[in-house]
């Protein structure tokens, strides 16, 4: 079973109306025992990187989500739920993260571009034999919504999109099944379903 995770802070029904396209058996839930009991967890995320950590903290799954993926349990992150799984971020101001993945999580650099950085965009695959990457190709698109992004080592960069600079899209904790999207897999149609349902498989 996939717990959706469920801080007051994300799309939760688009993600979840992806996995029941997929024949996945998934609940969004905002408890913790839920969280322990699920096989597989995906952290969404919509918002400011503090208000998020606030959230999750208030709703007592900061530390659960820790302990958790610390024991093995597969988690995804998407869009703000990746950035979530960095060490630190500095929207308004500094704030920690989850901690999984080395690096930070800082405004985009694209001072001739539109922020936030909306639309379909191409990725180049760092990692194609990741779990997550079997049948996505060089150059697929996926879509995106966002004004901050990771700043991470490649080691961490499963693939990457350009927008006025290099920017990772998907990205993977080292050592654990904690992988990040920065993009929207549940809004990616074919190649985001693809993405979700290897995640399905892990």
């Amino acid at each position: 079973m996939i717990c959706i995770i469920d801080y007051k802070m994300g799309n939760l029904h688009s993600v979840e109306n992806a996995f029941k396209k997929l024949g996945a058996d998934c609940t969004v839930s905002s408890s913790p025992e839920d969280i322990k009991r699920a096989d597989k967890l995906i952290l969404p995320g919509v918002g400011a990187f503090p208000d998020a950590v606030e959230a999750l903290k208030e709703h007592g799954l900061f530390d659960v989500i820790i302990e958790e993926c610390n024991s093995g349990k597969p988690l995804l992150g998407i869009c703000l739920g990746m950035q979530l799984l960095f060490e630190k971020s500095y929207e308004f101001g500094e704030s920690d993260g989850l901690g999984f993945i080395e690096g930070s999580v800082i405004p985009i650099d694209a001072p001739t571009l539109k922020i936030p950085h909306i639309g379909w965009n191409s990725v180049s695959l760092l990692s194609p034999d990741d779990k997550l990457m079997r049948g996505i190709n060089e150059g697929d698109y996926v879509y995106f919504v966002h004004s901050f992004r990771a700043n991470t080592s490649d080691e961490s960069i499963v693939c990457y999109t350009t927008y006025g600079e290099k920017i990772p899209a998907l990205v993977k904790a080292k050592d654990k099944n904690i992988w990040g999207a920065q993009f929207h897999p549940e809004k990616s149609h074919d190649v985001g379903l693809k993405i979700l349902e290897n995640f399905c498989k892990i």
